[in-house]
């Protein structure tokens, strides 16, 4: 055997070894990285089993955020009988014929010191400082005609305060700690479309003047509507909250202010799980406002709006039902101005969509006055896209607002050129019908005369003395032009035909569906 073929063979076990050991080292490299990875998914799991388990106290956090909510203390000079009392008899109406009778009769029985005289009254509520200055947020029913108002802090520390500026739409309240010694207490407010029904929220407030009490509990559902407001946009949460609650915050579990407690639903008075709190995100720029100018300015398109219905939807050829139908627009306002007519359906605006008709009031007041914004309507059956140069809200309240019921006057039949599809009759605008049913001289359409009984125009509300200013969107003004557009839509095969209806100039869209037969 040569000496290299010999060094060769002798060196081949050492080359297989290494290679065995490099397989090996290759193998416990791997078993190391699942080691670790599984490891690693291991404690992201317990760590997330931890984050969902409830919270075994509050405690920590009530201790960080407790000393920045106070109570409302509120009282009034009222007149009354002496003593204090109210006066116990009912009193005439001011213009009475019993009026002078009843003045003279007191008078002459009322000896000088019995005088009228005036007295005081007080309520209880609760708020939070946003401001180490002394700023304090409540509620406006909360301080609403009082002529005195004391903060009180938790350590029983009281102060005067005075009334900086309140928005009675949203029932909101800025106030400012006289003679401040602060800096005191304060809280900030979180980012409120980042709640989430399920969430837990705990609320810190003063029930039946009882002083802090802090409740628990979680964000029952979002964006309610109870009627209280034109912006309604309520967090509705089950912590037990009462009367004196009102005012006061509900915090999340950062110790943020997510609402201002503000309404209860009770039939008996008591908590029954059902409470309502203003979103920080609505309530902070109104706060704002008040702090910079003393009232809140918002913006203002200049239209009445109304729902769009399944049936106007239809009617409309539109895919859904949302949006807000445009039903009159304000002369000189914003939206006239931009060519936004009777008619339109609000998709979008400023980049976000209506999918409800009273989110429109809301995220118009919310926009800054001013601002050119785009939005997208629906006009004709086309998207249309539109540039608004928002003007400020004025004083005399002209904002998109549910399209009100007219009067309740009813007519007698006239029987002449009826509708049968829309359970209608109608007739032309003439002298007479003017004079008959109280119509305007500037009047244009055609009257509606006689509704039948249990027709949809009756289901809609439509009256004798209404008068049809569109059908299908277009102008009508003679019952044959009425009958042409019925016919029109039935052989279009839509169940539906849009009607602009002027009842004592107030304008609204109605979806009547055909009546079948």
């Amino acid at each position: 055997m040569s000496l290299a073929r010999a060094l060769a063979f002798g060196t081949r076990p050492l080359v297989d070894a290494g290679r065995h050991l490099r397989c090996f080292g290759h193998r416990l490299t791997l078993a190391g990285t699942f080691l670790l990875t599984l490891s690693l998914a291991i404690l992201a799991s317990l760590d997330s089993a931890k984050a969902r388990a409830p919270m075994e106290s509050f405690a920590d956090i009530v201790d960080e955020i407790a000393p920045a909510v106070v109570n409302i203390s509120t009282s009034k000079a009222i007149s009354g009988a002496p003593g204090g009392e109210a006066f116990p008899f009912p009193q005439p109406p001011p213009g009475s014929p019993f009026e002078d009778f009843f003045r003279e009769f007191f008078d002459r029985e009322r000896s000088p010191e019995q005088a009228p005289q005036t007295r005081r009254t007080s309520s209880l509520g609760s708020g939070f400082v946003v401001d180490p200055e002394g700023y304090v947020v409540t509620n406006n029913h909360v301080i609403a005609e009082a002529d005195e108002i004391q903060v009180v802090f938790n350590d029983d520390k009281t102060y005067e305060a005075e009334l900086i500026g309140k928005d009675t739409k949203t029932d909101i309240a800025l106030l400012k700690i006289k003679d401040s010694d602060g800096p005191f207490p304060s809280v900030e407010f979180a980012d409120s479309d980042a709640v989430r029904v399920g969430d837990w929220m705990i609320a810190i407030g003063n029930p039946f003047g009882l002083g802090n009490t802090v409740t628990a509990g979680i964000i029952s559902a979002r964006s309610r509507d109870i009627r209280a407001g034109p912006y309604d946009d309520f967090l509705q949460v089950d912590a037990p909250i009462n009367r004196g609650n009102s005012g006061g915050p509900s915090f999340n579990l950062d110790g943020k202010v997510i609402g201002i407690n503000t309404a209860i639903f009770s039939p008996s008075g008591g908590n029954v799980g059902i409470g309502f709190a203003i979103p920080a995100n609505l309530a902070l720029p109104v706060i704002n406002s008040l702090r910079e100018d003393g009232r809140v300015k918002r913006g203002w398109l200049g239209v009445r709006i109304q729902t769009v219905t399944d049936e106007i939807a239809e009617s409309m050829g539109l895919s859904e039902a949302s949006g807000a139908l445009v039903a009159s627009v304000t002369s000189g306002g914003p939206a006239e101005q931009a060519a936004i007519q009777p008619g339109d359906v609000v998709l979008t605006f400023d980049g976000k969509k209506i999918d409800r008709m009273r989110g429109l009031p809301r995220i118009v007041a919310e926009t800054p006055i001013g601002k050119s914004v785009d939005v997208l309507i629906w006009r004709r059956g086309e998207e249309v896209t539109v540039k608004v140069e928002l003007g400020e809200l004025p004083d005399d309240d002209q904002l998109a607002a549910l399209t009100e019921e007219g009067s309740d006057d009813s007519f007698s039949a006239d029987g002449s050129s009826p509708i049968s599809e829309l359970g209608v009759t109608v007739a032309t605008i003439t002298d007479e019908m003017r004079e008959r049913f109280e119509l305007p001289g500037e009047a244009k359409g055609v009257v509606i005369t006689e509704v039948s009984e249990g027709s949809t125009a009756g289901d809609e509300n439509l009256r004798p003395g209404d008068v049809i200013v569109e059908v299908g969107q277009e102008e009508v003004n003679s019952p044959p032009e009425v009958a042409a557009k019925v016919n029109e839509a039935k052989s279009q095969d839509k169940k539906s035909v849009l009607l602009l209806i002027d009842r004592g100039g107030d304008l609204r869209f109605v979806a009547l569906r055909f009546t079948e037969g």
